[in-house]
């Protein structure tokens, strides 16, 4: 006979998911670190009193519901999703607050569980507190607008269906081809509402998280096509890092001789001093990757779902005899740009292409040219670096101070504005996970809980979390959260004067900075340390050198306040973003704007 035990279903949920393992390459570890939220009427009474009772299921109390869910992100990345939290809210805006992060999470493809509180699922008392009522149907909420940007849906009407529910949400999370955010709405009733379980669906359970081989027609053809190339050149992104492929992927591009060019999120595959290695591709790529991109006849994606930055919105790669191979464990990646499709893991995938090509390396000749484009732009980001600009240095010397200031396992976290095209041009990432950006929906405020979710998932590695001034400002509240948790990062604060990276690209599309800019004068110091911080302000790149030496002595979390030369930009590099410029205009500067945009965009690329 089965036994039973009688829980809520707010106790139900936190005993199933702590018992939750994950299993890759014959290493188990627990899936949840814990759970993130802020409390309210929708879940205060259910899943809060669940975790009064599981003190061995760590709660963390968050600033804003948006923030608790980035620093689950910042986590998951940072175990290369391996590990994950859940995170709670109230009904209303509490759980409203959550679907930028739920956006953020599915389409970066990084796994975090959302446990939203929703209305009474009986109904009589409705419409409660934040309720949005529909004149078409009582079967809606808020909380359906998680549906969009949600890997994994359900509301769960009744304390029963959780037994169903939550195995399911386990398989997308832990699905490294469907990962992403997984929602599970919870009405307050239902939460604190009494029901006997089976005490199978709490015993501890072990998600394989498998490593799936190519099949052998398409791993041939990738083969045959690599052989027939002359200009091979691949491209490393996220599922590179997540498969933990980097050594396999080291070893394949010293054998073949075949440069490798980065994503955003596949940055790190390679160190930088690896001689294949070409840095960033794309709208924000190297000198050396671009050129080589732009000649190259056939393409290796390597775990990238080539964004419009990969691609320089489809006008990176201009080969006429242009081929492309994709190694991806998602299927729909695999088959984009009309690729040979090897829907495999990376690690797998790149080790049997190793053995394939036996024999096989470029020619000299190519070999060549990689090398002298690899020191030519070793040149370029030394020159960048050391400026030398007063009395403010510009964002390209504050970078290279930081990483002439690091350990190689340190980690640098950014997510918006100029930040990531001048880190991905610049950072010389020296080992997997050093470079930490998130720039699949490139979200302003992300930064900071970021970074204490990296910090938390390796807590030897230093983070340091590169913000602008508007970005600060969007989400600073969670300096206080970072003290309350004792979590040691590093803050940089670019203060720039507004938003300097649409500023820029207003600037360039005709439109003078209109509305980018700052006028009010804000104490970023004073602000930081008012929440608890050891905040920091520097004037000149010689008192930011001696800053950084003080932060990294200190025993909590820091801030740096730094100004710098607003209009010292890193150049673009032989690169290109779609950004649609208006077709008529009393503007003169818009006007030859968008003549240059027309002729750009006709470089723009069917791949077929």
């Amino acid at each position: 006979m089965t036994s039973m035990r009688r829980l809520t279903t707010g106790q139900a949920i936190i005993a199933f998911l702590k018992n939750q393992y994950v299993e890759r390459d014959g290493k188990q570890d627990a899936f949840f670190r814990g759970m993130a939220g802020i409390f309210g009427h929708g879940n205060v009474a259910g899943i809060g009193e669940a975790l009064q009772q599981n003190p061995d299921f760590p709660y963390i109390l968050v600033r804003n519901e948006q923030a608790g869910v980035h620093m689950a992100v910042g986590y998951a990345k940072m175990t290369n999703r391996l590990r994950a939290f859940a995170c709670t809210s109230s009904i209303g805006p509490g759980a409203t607050n959550m679907i930028t992060g739920a956006a953020l999470a599915t389409i970066n493809r990084l796994p975090v569980l959302l446990l939203p509180g929703d209305i009474f699922a009986r109904r009589n008392v409705a419409p409660v507190l934040q309720q949005l009522e529909s004149p078409c149907t009582q079967d809606i909420s808020v909380n359906d607008c998680f549906r969009p940007v949600s890997r994994y849906w359900d509301r769960i009407y009744r304390p029963e269906q959780i037994i169903s529910a939550l195995p399911e949400a386990m398989r997308v999370l832990t699905s490294p081809a469907e990962t992403g955010a997984a929602t599970l709405a919870l009405p307050q009733d239902v939460q604190a509402e009494a029901f006997d379980f089976p005490e199978e669906l709490f015993r501890r359970r072990v998600w394989l998280i498998r490593r799936p081989e190519p099949d052998r027609i398409s791993l041939a053809r990738a083969v045959e096509a690599v052989r027939a190339s002359r200009r091979p050149f691949l491209i490393a992104g996220g599922g590179a890092l997540y498969s933990e492929a980097c050594d396999v992927l080291a070893r394949f591009a010293a054998q073949t001789g075949i440069p490798v060019g980065e994503t955003q999120a596949g940055k790190g595959a390679l160190p930088y001093d690896h001689p294949q290695c070409l840095g960033g591709v794309g709208a924000t790529g190297t000198a050396a990757a671009n050129r080589l991109a732009r000649e190259a006849d056939l393409v290796i994606g390597v775990g990238t779902r080539y964004s419009d930055f990969t691609t320089a919105s489809r006008t990176a790669f201009q080969n006429p005899g242009l081929r492309f191979i994709n190694i991806n464990v998602a299927e729909f990646d695999a088959y984009k740009a009309s690729a040979v499709p090897v829907v495999a893991d990376a690690r797998v995938a790149l080790e049997e292409f190793s053995a394939a090509l036996q024999g096989y390396r470029v020619s000299p000749a190519y070999a060549d040219q990689v090398a002298s484009q690899k020191a030519a732009w070793e040149s370029e980001v030394d020159r960048l670096f050391h400026l030398n600009l007063r009395p403010r240095p510009a964002q390209s010397e504050v970078i290279g101070a930081i990483w002439e200031a690091c350990r190689p396992r340190d980690v640098m976290l950014s997510a918006a504005g100029s930040h990531p095209g001048d880190l991905h041009k610049l950072w010389r990432t020296r080992t997997p996970g050093g470079y930490q950006l998130e720039y699949g929906y490139s979200c302003m405020g992300f930064e900071i809980p970021g970074a204490i979710g990296a910090k938390m998932a390796d807590p030897d590695r230093e983070i340091y979390a590169f913000v602008g001034d508007g970005t600060y400002l969007m989400m600073p509240s969670e300096i206080a959260t970072a003290v309350q948790e004792n979590v040691k990062i590093i803050i940089i604060l670019v203060d720039n004067h507004g938003f300097g990276s649409i500023g820029g690209l207003s600037e360039s599309l005709g439109s003078a900075g209109f509305g980018t800019r700052y006028y009010a004068p804000v104490d970023y110091a004073s602000n930081a340390r008012s929440l608890g911080a050891y905040a920091i302000r520097a004037n000149g790149l010689a008192e930011f050198k001696a800053a950084l030496a003080e932060a990294k002595a200190a025993d909590r979390i820091s801030v740096i306040v730094v100004e710098t030369e607003r209009d010292a930009s890193v150049p673009g590099y032989d690169s290109w973003w779609d950004v649609a410029v208006a077709e008529v205009s009393e503007i003169r500067q818009v006007r030859e704007a968008r003549v240059a945009y027309e002729e750009a965009r006709r470089k723009e690329r069917y791949y077929l």
